[in-house]
């Protein structure tokens, strides 16, 4: 038999289209790890940089706030320090908030860190914000005073013993009357003492004692403890405290006698 030639079935030329396939928007595309060496390699192809532009962009936003609040403490720490001084009495954290307008006003708590970063500054400095009873105020250092004070001609006032006695009856023993104050010292209280005390707004009457006659009880003031610079009466020496330090002058004039006898 004569071979016949088999005949294999030949498939159509396939037409490739020229059009470039589109995903649509909502398609889903794989995740893919973006490793450092993989953003280098497609980064030219801008497919993750809309990403890496919404990592910067809050860091750069933070930062920016950050900035301002900075420079918004900064000026409302050099606000406080002008208005404290230049105020020409003790002030507190609620009376210096007073003093910015409406609009500008800051929080009281940023005033109160404002305070307290001031007094840090100072802590190296001849001068130093000092708080006492009635509020902060700008003051020389207390080592330094005995320099400054021959700046001034006026001399401070002098007060007698018996004054000073009074004084320090009212301070540790408060709510005192004039009775008490003689029997503790053992003489009678001087009218101008009292005056003079009043006068100067270190003591007040406070209440009266429900006895006959419903005298004055005396008490200290916040004047007296701005004097003293002290904020508050528990700042006061001990009596324990005050012996030892009549001690040595006890002892230095016993020696002085001593050696003049001799």
């Amino acid at each position: 038999m004569e071979k016949s030639e088999l005949e294999v079935p030949v498939s159509p030329p396939v037409k490739r289209s020229s059009k470039r396939t589109v995903k649509p928007k909502d398609a889903i595309e794989p995740e893919v790890e973006l490793t450092p060496q993989r953003l280098v390699r497609l980064r030219p192809f801008g497919k993750y940089r809309k990403p890496l532009r919404q990592i910067e962009t809050p860091v750069i936003e933070s930062f920016t706030t950050i900035r301002q609040q900075i420079d918004f403490n900064v000026n409302t720490q050099r606000i406080v320090e002008a208005i404290l001084f230049v105020a020409k009495q003790p002030m507190t954290a609620k009376q210096v908030l007073e003093v910015f307008p409406e609009l500008e006003r800051p929080d009281i708590k940023e005033v109160e860190s404002a305070i307290a970063a001031i007094t840090e500054e100072y802590l190296s400095r001849p001068i130093e914000l000092k708080r006492v009873a009635s509020g902060y105020r700008f003051q020389i250092k207390q080592d330094l005073a005995h320099w400054v004070s021959r700046l001034f001609e006026e001399r401070p006032p002098k007060y007698s013993r018996a004054l000073l006695e009074t004084l320090a009856i009212i301070a540790y023993k408060q709510p005192v009357t004039r009775a008490d104050i003689e029997d503790i010292r053992g003489v009678s209280v001087s009218s101008s003492i009292m005056q003079t005390l009043l006068e100067r707004e270190w003591i007040k009457v406070v209440a009266h004692k429900e006895v006959p006659g419903r005298p004055g009880l005396y008490g200290t003031t916040k004047d007296f403890l701005d004097y003293f610079n002290i904020s508050t009466l528990s700042e006061l020496p001990t009596l324990s405290e005050i012996q030892q330090l009549s001690e040595p002058k006890d002892n230095a004039q016993q020696s002085i006698q001593v050696t003049s006898e001799q």
